[in-house]
């Protein structure tokens, strides 16, 4: 568990991203991918049924043993609410309302934070459209890990050290890389979710505000689920960084695992990616791909060869837009 890995630095190139040269190329040759263009109606419903359901088992657990309390948090609570930091995701790129009204994609995002107790989904707003337009680009791009990240983690211990701190390194690594002035919607998002913290207490005890803190932590660390994080761009093969996923568990995750295909279309709600790559196969079907994100973790953590340097950077060129 102590070997170091190769790596010292990022993979740097000096291309642009291959997602936008793609996406021009199929959209020529099967233009109908611009029907599927739209807001998905079902989303919001989905939504508010797994804030139902978080609102439930808060309920639920306020009266059961601790042992209980933190078996669900993992088994259930965590699974939900990595679920739900997706579907903050999909609103992030107005799938819920339409791109004619951001306002109630970003009022309905920090409805959907509410169970997640941390107030998260006006920032990620702004830095996840960085990552699209920006993707690898240097000082721009937060999902890339700062140098000390890369420098620090470099053993197959202390890379399992980094998988469970992952939302740690998520939510420092925007202060680090690309500090931006707080918006005004981040302090309401902060405000709202804070009062929903105490409101929670005050209303049914601590087990309530363990279960979901402790649920969105876990489920954002050592989970099944996290594998997306290692599985979307991290290097395991040279010269591709954007990976696909066609497993089960996107049931859970609103098709995070279409990756290529997201970065492709990011307009294209997650419910629809399937028929992306259904329509233009030849383009996906020869893509390297995973079938299983609990494999992706082993293999980050036990080859030498990975670490949080295993990413694509590129110094930009030209004007720089930021949400």
């Amino acid at each position: 568990m102590g070997n170091r890995v190769a790596r010292d630095d990022y993979e740097w190139v000096y291309t642009d991203q291959p997602h936008a040269d793609r996406r021009k190329e199929i959209l020529a040759k099967y233009p109908e991918i611009k029907s599927l263009m739209s807001p998905d109606s079902r989303l919001k419903w989905i939504v508010c049924m797994m804030v139902a359901v978080q609102f439930l088992a808060f309920y639920l657990v306020k009266d059961l043993d601790w042992k209980w309390v933190l078996f669900w948090t993992y088994a259930f609570g965590s699974c939900v609410n990595h679920s739900m930091t997706l579907a903050i995701h999909e609103i992030s790129h107005n799938t819920a309302f339409g791109n004619t009204r951001p306002l109630w994609n970003r009022c309905f995002a920090i409805f959907a934070n509410l169970p997640i107790g941390l107030p998260y989904s006006a920032s990620f707003k702004r830095y996840h459209l960085d990552h699209h337009r920006y993707l690898g680009g240097d000082g721009i791009d937060v999902d890339i890990p700062t140098e000390f990240e890369g420098w620090f983690f470099c053993t197959r211990f202390r890379k399992f050290v980094w998988i469970i701190l992952q939302p740690l390194f998520y939510a420092v690594r925007p202060l680090v890389i690309n500090p931006k002035p707080i918006s005004r919607l981040e302090i309401i998002n902060l405000v709202i979710q804070f009062s929903f913290n105490v409101g929670l207490y005050y209303l049914w005890g601590s087990k309530p505000l363990v279960y979901m803190l402790a649920g969105s932590l876990l489920g954002m660390g050592l989970h099944p689920i996290s594998g997306h994080f290692i599985a979307e761009h991290y290097m395991f093969l040279k010269g591709h960084e954007t990976y696909s996923y066609y497993g089960s568990l996107n049931l859970l995750t609103f098709n995070v695992g279409y990756h290529n295909e997201h970065h492709d279309f990011p307009s294209v709600p997650g419910r629809r990616l399937p028929l992306v790559k259904k329509i233009a196969a030849e383009y996906y079907d020869d893509l390297p791909q995973y079938t299983s994100w609990v494999k992706v973790l082993y293999d980050f953590i036990m080859d030498d060869s990975l670490s949080p340097y295993s990413r694509v950077k590129r110094k930009l060129k030209g004007e720089v837009k930021q949400e």
